[in-house]
């Protein structure tokens, strides 16, 4: 028998059905990845399973966990299943976990409210449970409040919560969807590792997530279950249409082809850029530090690197967002000074910035038309509504939107649409160089190869020159040009696209790119390459700021900061770039019984 059977389980409001008679099972120790785009019913099942539905949700069929049904249970009896033999690991623990208590307190209500332990055998329990998903120093750490730890730190916390009653089955959703690739390495190892014999039902959009993580696959559409099986059968030989789809959409960061280089004059140059806050103590933190970068015409230039490497610190600077302490930045022969308001207005349209969230980056009480047309009025005060209007519907054509959209609100936009609009508005002006601050991150991959598409398109079209920030490489890999890899505020490598892919020099780009999962079940999962965090800008290390987290660390790595010197191309900031062969990871990093081809 299944620890847990699902059989015909439907979830709806009022008329809309959001889960439609979906049946499957999971096996005790199993691991199983549910898998589907934004809508598709995914996290419904995963509160269905829970009774975490809102009171207006109607919920029919079966769910079984050992035999005994819980569709019919109240939430008193339910109350004896969640935790102790049903764990979760919420998307967002920064919601899920209490900001008015401590994390020790929070884990050890678990144990008391369900008898497992009393008083002092439970905080003992407690920190045992924290060090063992990871947490630096839990005696200090359990006194700790949510807001106080890192978003690794506050997933360590959630996940810990989640095994601390040793529950038979663990839910995991899309638990990793907000960290940094090199972390998420970590979460999905430490899931691995402290689990023991409690099954795994993963829920994700990352088809490389689950193809090094699970052993069956279920795939939503639209509130079905289009497909399931073993995962290496599935990847191999989909049967559902929407599977091909997902699949095909699905970017790997160990194959592409990669843009041949631009060859354009230079339109924007930074150079020696410094980018420094204070903190509530007045202590200054240093995001970027001279840094020197250049924008060719026609070219895409990705920026990466984990949170705090000061990518966006930087271009919010060269835009006049926030100030910039020393250096400075020239835009087609002029320099750049002041903040974006005492620039010329010629200046300020020809630089546009696309934010990540574009549901917090559009006026909730403007309609679409009246989003995108705004630039023109600013910009373009003389032109009649007549010509505003057709300037506008065919920027909205030309993102793969229709007419219907222009008296929508922004909450009436799906994410992918909403990110259209954010980049229509941007387009409008015909702006010379597009800054895209993660403007692909929340996507589902069929949406985000449409954005990238059109990005690529008016590319061409135009000779538009991109500034692309991200933390995915295979986003990265797919669309740039060049790429220019931050750690701690510090240029690590600048190099082309091929090179960088096929030889990357420094040990934090390998790093990169050894953790980015593979949408492929037979290519071989590597363990988590770097342990721990980004260090604080506050205190950065002496040295090499990366040689603290760096395999190949000697002692003049802490001695004396590297200068980015030329290596066979790439522009590298580490002392043994000459004499590492740091492509040999990736190359060996095969498939089971045959050779990846780069």
């Amino acid at each position: 028998m299944s620890l847990l059977d699902v059989s015909e389980l439907s979830v709806r409001y009022g008329d809309n059905v959001v889960v439609d008679a979906v049946s499957f099972s999971v096996n005790r120790g199993e691991s199983v990845g549910l898998v589907g785009e934004s809508g598709s019913g995914k996290s419904q099942t995963a509160m269905s399973l829970l009774g975490l539905l809102p009171r207006h949700a109607k919920l029919s069929g079966s769910i079984r966990l050992d035999g005994e049904e819980l569709a019919d249970k109240s939430d008193r009896e339910l109350d004896q299943v969640r935790a102790r033999r049903m764990g979760i690991v919420f998307q967002d623990p920064m919601q899920a976990l209490n900001p008015y208590l401590r994390i020790g307190k929070q884990l050890r209500e678990i144990l008391l409210c369900h008898g497992i332990a009393k008083a002092q055998a439970a905080d003992t329990a407690v920190i045992e449970m924290l060090r063992r998903v990871g947490m630096p120093d839990p005696e200090r750490q359990v006194r700790a409040f949510p807001h106080q730890l890192s978003g690794g730190m506050r997933q360590r916390a959630m996940i810990a919560s989640a095994l601390l009653a040793k529950p038979d089955l663990l839910i995991a959703d899309e638990p990793t969807t907000a960290l940094d690739v090199t972390v998420q390495a970590q979460i999905l190892d430490l899931l691995e590792e402290v689990r023991d014999d409690t099954a795994l039902l993963l829920i994700t959009h990352d088809l490389g997530i689950v193809a090094g993580r699970c052993e069956r696959l279920l795939v939503f559409e639209a509130g079905r279950l289009v497909e399931s099986g073993a995962t290496v059968s599935v990847f191999a030989a989909p049967s559902s249409e929407h599977t091909r789809t997902l699949l095909a959409a699905a970017l790997r960061v160990d194959r592409g082809d990669a843009p041949a280089p631009s060859s354009g004059t230079t339109v924007l140059s930074v150079d020696a850029a410094t980018v420094s806050y204070r903190d509530a103590n007045n202590e200054s933190l240093q995001a970027v530090t001279d840094v020197s970068l250049s924008l060719r015409e026609a070219e895409t230039l990705a920026i990466v690197g984990e949170s705090g490497s000061g990518k966006s610190s930087l271009v919010r600077a060269l835009l006049g967002l926030i100030p910039m302490r020393a250096g400075r930045v020239v835009y087609a022969g002029e320099v750049l000074e002041g903040p974006v308001q005492s620039r010329a207005a010629t200046l300020r349209r020809d630089l546009q910035l696309v934010f990540q969230d574009p549901i917090s980056a559009l006026n909730p009480q403007l309609r679409v038309h009246s989003i995108v047309a705004e630039p023109l009025l600013v910009h373009e005060p003389g032109l009649s509504p007549t010509a505003r209007n057709e300037l506008v519907i065919a920027i909205l054509q030309k993102v793969g939107l229709s007419e219907d959209y222009l008296r929508r609100y922004p909450h009436q936009l799906s994410g992918g649409q909403a990110q259209r609009i954010a980049i229509a508005r941007a387009l409008i002006l015909k702006p010379k160089i597009l800054i895209c601050d993660e403007a692909v991150a929340a996507l589902d991959g069929s949406v985000r190869g449409r954005v990238l598409g059109l990005l690529r398109e008016v590319q061409q079209e135009s000779g538009l020159s991109i500034i692309f920030i991200s933390h995915d490489l295979a986003v990265v890999r797919a669309i740039s040009h060049r790429i220019a890899v931050m750690y701690l505020g510090r240029l690590a490598e600048v190099a082309d696209n091929a090179a960088l892919f096929s030889t990357p020099r420094h040990p934090y780009t390998r790093a990169l790119l050894d953790a980015s999962p593979i949408p492929d079940p037979l290519v071989a999962t590597v363990a988590a390459p770097l342990q721990g965090e980004v260090q604080s800008l506050l205190v950065p290390p002496p040295g090499c700021v990366f040689h603290p987290r760096c395999n190949f660390a000697v002692n003049a790595c802490s001695e004396g900061r590297p200068a980015l010197r030329d290596v066979s191309g790439s522009m590298v900031a580490c002392h043994r770039a000459g004499e590492l062969d740091l492509s040999v990871s990736l190359a060996k990093r095969n498939r089971r019984g045959c050779a990846i081809d780069g």
